[in-house]
């Protein structure tokens, strides 16, 4: 995705949520996402967690989770109104806030995390 929708900030995420299809074109997301989710690695978490955050937030990124196996924790980002994320564990059932009453039960996919 060309995050600030130009040619030189290019961010490929985990997996990412559009809701608007007018950003969708051959070359991928032309501006932010609605909701990011990073799954962290060893060569990845500085960038998780302190250089895409700042960069998702400016940009209007909605939701991001950074999905962290060695600390068996999911961190919820809602941008737009916190800079604190809220911290779940591979057991709990996650809302995700861009849909309102949909949640993602984390417990369902232990045995894959785990």
């Amino acid at each position: 995705m060309f995050i600030k929708k130009d040619d030189r900030n290019y961010f490929e995420p985990d997996i990412s949520v559009i809701c608007d299809r007018d950003r969708l074109d051959q070359r991928g997301c032309h501006g932010a996402p609605d909701w990011v989710i990073e799954i962290v690695s060893p060569s990845s978490r500085r960038m998780d967690y302190r250089l895409k955050l700042p960069i998702y937030r400016e940009t209007g990124v909605r939701e991001y989770w950074i999905v962290d196996y060695n600390k068996g924790q999911v961190s919820v980002y809602l941008l737009q109104e916190s800079d604190t994320p809220v911290v779940y564990s591979f057991t709990d059932t996650i809302p995700v806030a861009i849909y309102g009453d949909f949640s993602i039960d984390f417990s369902q996919l232990s045995e894959y995390l785990l």
